[in-house]
């Protein structure tokens, strides 16, 4: 009988699915009836039953099996999709996400096959909360199943998100079409009618028609490819595992792959465009070596059988995570060894770690809701350092997270920050939790929690979380609840394949390491000053004879002395605390190696102390304490002189980070160019103009040189004209060195000459990596109309992509010459750029905070917020636009105290 039932769901399916929806929705006309009654039914008497932006939850998806059609000439698409859904409470309707879908066609049946009317059912539309509702003139029964079909089309999309479209041009300057997908946050629903909220997690099934000179890709393999009606091909692909909407995927183009296999049989493929297939060779590598690291280090296999990373050419965000089809910018997914840095190596490496660490973290446990998105998105950004680490060691990935761990301090020591886990409803709202805070102080917050625990115990905790709510959704709160103890004494308890074991030694040390003085670990309500209140901690440290005094927040401390080489720990649980140091200490460092998410402050003459150090012997910290000082510096803007003689590498790239962030505010009253080349003239004359060195001699170099080369230093500029003028020669047959191509791009796009050949290169560029260092020379041009033009080229999409405009307009922003023409292009083009991007988008957001980041004025003060005055609707909507303002105000506050000392110390220097 099941076999028999089974079948005929199967002929139900295939009949239901392989008809074409038809043009209109039915009409209604009169209103509900009871129970068992049928009827004409219209929409005219029926209002819509839901009120609410999330959905009702008596409805549970259990199973989509989707078909879709898209025609790459017409630029469109038509679809069915069958819902198998579990009624938990009777009712006569079932609501669930559209968004710009045109329903042609809805119907219900039971268990059995009945259909429930013997009419087309009616579906009255929500466009406000992008929901459809669905009336069912016989009640659908509490703890019955029933099978919901509808049919629908629409156009390919016009942007980023959903089913859209996206194109490539061929080295022979043919237009080449293909159909892509982003679902994240809440765009699913723009594919096909779905319940589009992370907790109603299902099984998917897809099945997508094409023709046959393109290729098709979803989740999950093709198990079967069956020729239709017209020459049409039909991709059948394997039911996926159990999981959220926004993380289907599929992508109709015709591209071309590598392929490879892990140690576990997983095979993963790398797509791109044809011409672009050999710059895809790392980034199978680097995917092969991530997924074998990630089966070990969480003790859970990947779940599915393949994982495609595919580039695609038009592409918002970085990357998303689709269970297993992770879709890419190309720029971070495609590795040119000719015209690729070892900074775009460093990323590519790094976006591929994230994506694939989201297998585990997002994809198998997912956020309940997404105020808690940073449970994805700051757990992936974490392991992408643990993975690089792990994998790749030689690209040193570990000095990078100290300045990820400084930027999250920056924009959280702001008011208009937020607390990691935040209310978030709305589509706007939820777009806008993927921000500096989820990200960056997720992860910085992580790796404090990592470093105090100790490795092995911050990874046992992990996997039980993975293990516990595999195929489910956490809430924040899930996280701490498998706290310490919980670790320690089940650590012997889970037997399951794959474990390592571990020993009873193991176990003792790590028990002795957290009970600090008998102190009490409880992680749930430490972490909670982590994630639920915003801001960063200031810990003020006051030396009084063996001791010292520290004040504010519950914190987990670390810190060391000259005493010994021991790093100390210590749980802070009241707002003032007092540690015993000794007698004998001249010196103590607070929050030894940046582990600890938090700014210290040394009172009664700390810093000099610290200033001493540096100066008679500066190895005696480390160049991650030797950094942390210096980011502690700038934060409480003390006297920048006091870290000058730091000599690693990794401190003075801070140090040059911070001092070009002032520079580019007071860049145009040009009194400071003289000082700063000769504060780094001995560092200058060091570099070289090759690849040579470790990874961060050579982002030292790079940083360097660029900024030399705009401060108009003469062996600088002559050295990159010479260069320059060697590659325009060659007609691009010479590869620059990549680590210098963007500063010599960048003075060889000062005439007119250099600025028309670059961007004739730009045209016609196959490396995503050279057209981003040519795309920020062209912005270095001091000519204004030629940055006009290059803003109203990102504007029309056709030479510069719209995915780069964002950027575009950011580095416009950051000449000085350019600086208020992009806030004016913004400012008359706002309606254009929302509509392209989305008002809660991170380029809206990078958009508004970008160009006003400079602004030092009262005067700008005052014009900003006069234009959010002016579209105050939207900018009610957006917390950037609180982030934009506040940093001028702190702008404007620092030139009023410091300008006039600054310019009076630098006086003395010059003398």
């Amino acid at each position: 009988m099941v076999l028999v039932r089974i079948l005929l769901l199967s002929l139900f399916h295939m009949s239901l699915a392989g008809s074409q929806p038809t043009q209109r929705s039915q009409q209604a006309s009169s209103p509900p009836h009871p129970a068992g009654e049928q009827s004409t039914l219209g929409t005219g008497n029926l209002s819509f039953p839901w009120s609410r932006l999330r959905l009702p939850r008596y409805i549970i998806p259990l199973h989509y099996h989707l078909l879709l059609h898209p025609n790459l000439t017409s630029l469109s698409f038509t679809g069915s999709v069958q819902i198998q859904i579990d009624v938990q409470n009777n009712t006569n309707w079932v609501v669930l996400h559209s968004k710009g879908l045109q329903i042609s066609k809805a119907t219900i049946v039971d268990q059995n096959l009945a259909h429930l009317s013997d009419q087309v059912l009616p579906v009255l539309h929500n466009p406000s909360h992008d929901q459809i509702g669905i009336f069912s003139p016989r009640v659908l029964s509490s703890g019955q199943k029933y099978f919901l079909y509808i049919e629908f089309g629409a156009e390919l999309a016009d942007g980023f998100y959903g089913f859209y479209r996206s194109n490539y041009r061929t080295s022979t300057g043919e237009t080449r079409t293909l159909a892509s997908t982003h679902f994240e946050p809440t765009s699913a629903r723009m594919a096909f009618p779905c319940f589009d909220e992370p907790s109603f997690k299902a099984n998917f099934s897809v099945r997508i028609r094409r023709s046959p000179e393109y290729i098709s890709l979803s989740n999950m393999p093709v198990v079967k490819t069956v020729e239709i009606n017209d020459g049409l091909l039909e991709d059948q692909f394997d039911a996926s595992v159990k999981m959220s909407t926004y993380l289907v995927a599929f992508v109709i183009c015709d591209f071309k792959s590598v392929t490879a296999t892990t140690s576990s049989g997983v095979q993963v493929s790398i797509y791109a465009a044809p011409e672009k297939w050999l710059q895809t060779s790392y980034a199978l590598e680097v995917a092969v070596k991530m997924l074998d690291f990630y089966e070990e280090y969480f003790n859970i296999r990947y779940p599915l059988p393949k994982q495609d990373l595919i580039a695609i050419p038009d592409f918002q965000s970085g990357a998303m995570e689709n269970w297993g089809l992770t879709t890419y910018r190309e720029t971070s997914l495609l590795f040119d060894p000719l015209t690729s840095s070892i900074s775009d190596k460093l990323w590519v490496t790094m976006v591929i770690g994230h994506e694939l660490a989201h297998q585990w973290f997002g994809n198998l446990v997912t956020m309940e809701w997404w105020n808690d998105i940073w449970l994805n998105e700051g757990f992936a950004r974490y392991m992408e350092y643990i993975s690089v680490e792990a994998t790749y060691p030689d690209l040193k990935v570990e000095e990078y997270l100290l300045h990820t761990c400084f930027s999250a301090v920056g924009h959280d020591s702001l008011n208009s920050s937020r607390p990691i886990s935040s209310p978030a409803e709305n589509p706007t709202q939820i777009k806008q939790m993927f921000d500096t805070v989820s990200y960056d102080k997720g992860a910085c917050v992580l790796h404090m929690l990592r470093h105090f625990l100790t490795d092995d115990v911050f990874q046992r905790g992990i996997v039980r979380y993975l293990r516990k709510y595999s195929y489910r959704n956490a809430h924040n709160q899930d996280l701490w609840d498998i706290n310490i103890y919980n670790y320690i004494n089940s650590l012997t308890s889970i037997t399951q394949p794959w474990d390592v074991v571990w020993s009873h030694v193991l176990i003792t040390d790590c028990l002795l390491q957290y009970l600090f003085a008998g102190e009490h670990l409880d992680l749930t309500a430490m972490m909670n000053t982590w994630t639920l209140q915003k801001g960063i901690p200031l810990v003020t440290v006051t030396r009084k004879g063996p001791r010292v005094s520290i004040f504010l927040w519950h914190i987990p401390l670390t810190f060391k002395t000259d005493a010994s080489n021991t790093i100390h720990r210590h749980l802070m649980t009241t707002h003032t605390d007092s540690i015993h140091i000794g007698e004998e200490v001249s010196w103590v460092k607070v929050n030894t190696d940046m582990t600890g998410y938090y700014v210290v402050h040394y009172e009664n003459g700390g810093w000099d102390e610290m200033a001493k150090l540096l100066r008679e012997n500066h190895t005696a910290l480390s160049y991650k304490d030797r950094t942390h000082l210096i980011h502690n510096v700038f934060q409480l803007v003390t006297d920048i002189n006091k870290t000058a003689l730091i000599t690693h590498n990794v401190p003075l790239l801070e140090g040059l980070g911070y001092l070009e962030a002032f520079y580019r505010m007071i860049e145009k009253r040009n009194e400071f160019d003289m000082y700063i080349l000769r504060f780094f003239r001995a560092v200058i004359d060091q570099q070289t103009w090759s690849d040579k060195g470790s990874v961060s001699e050579r982002r030292l170099r790079s940083e360097v040189l660029s900024l030399a080369c705009h401060l108009n230093d003469p062996p600088c500029l002559e050295k990159a004209h010479q260069s320059f003028k060697d590659w325009l020669q060659s007609n691009g047959t010479l590869n620059l060195p990549t680590d210098v191509a963007k500063t010599v791009f960048a003075v060889g796009a000062q005439d007119d000459h250099g600025w028309a050949s670059l961007l004739h290169t730009y045209n016609i560029s196959l490396s995503a990596a050279q057209k981003s260092k040519i795309l920020f020379a062209l912005t270095c041009s001091r000519d204004t109309n030629k940055l006009h033009r290059l803003l109203e080229l990102g504007l029309e999409g056709k030479v510069i992509r719209s995915q780069d405009l964002s950027t575009l307009i950011l580095m416009v922003a950051r000449n000085p010459r350019g600086h208020h023409l992009a806030w004016n292009f913004v400012k008359k083009n706002w309606d254009t750029l929302v509509q392209k991007f989305q008002l809660g988008s991170f380029c809206i957001r990078n958009i508004i905070i970008g160009t006003t980041g400079q602004f030092s004025s009262p005067e700008e003060l005052t014009e900003v917020q006069l234009f959010f005055e002016s579209i105050k609707e939207q900018a009610s909507q957006l917390r950037a636009t609180q982030v934009a303002l506040d940093n001028v105000q702190k702008n404007v506050r620092w030139f009023e105290r410091n300008l006039e000392n600054l310019r009076n110390w630098l006086n003395k220097q010059m003398k």
